[in-house]
């Protein structure tokens, strides 16, 4: 049985879940095929790992909230002529509980077993706590 992997990314200038939604609509976004995706320096390593049904764990201000299962990895050219990887991911953005993450650079491996779950269908469009009392309540482990 293969495994599975997820990335964890920070979103950088996004201070929500629904900046990510607009960014992703927007052309500049998206390839060729229509599909969001986020180019990044480079190619991961576990990439069967993470194409066995990973996702891009998206943090906003310290906390892990959504995911986008990842379709498929696009080698892209920039216009500097280095070859990148594009990490392609479903339209669809999944709601999390909320786990915080400490700051870093690039993206990180995300055991299946460290991953926050799907919120309940249903609550995604709850109002969200305020991100540091989402963060005190994940950090004692109320959810």
């Amino acid at each position: 049985m293969d495994k599975t992997i997820h990335l964890v990314k920070l979103c950088v200038g996004a201070a929500a879940v629904e900046d990510l939604e607009h960014w992703q609509a927007t052309a500049r976004a998206r390839g060729t095929d229509g599909l969001p995706r986020h180019v990044t320096r480079m190619w991961p390593r576990r990439e069967a790992e993470l194409l066995n049904g990973g996702s891009l764990f998206w943090v906003f201000k310290g906390l892990v909230l959504c995911r986008q299962q990842v379709l498929r990895l696009d080698p892209v050219t920039g216009s500097d002529g280095i070859e990148r990887c594009g990490i392609v991911l479903e339209h669809e953005v999944t709601r999390t509980r909320p786990l915080p993450r400490r700051p870093f650079q690039g993206w990180r491996y995300l055991t299946p077993e460290d991953a926050p779950e799907d919120l309940p269908a249903g609550h995604a469009n709850d109002d969200a706590l305020p991100p540091k009392l989402a963060a005190e309540l994940a950090d004692i482990g109320v959810r």
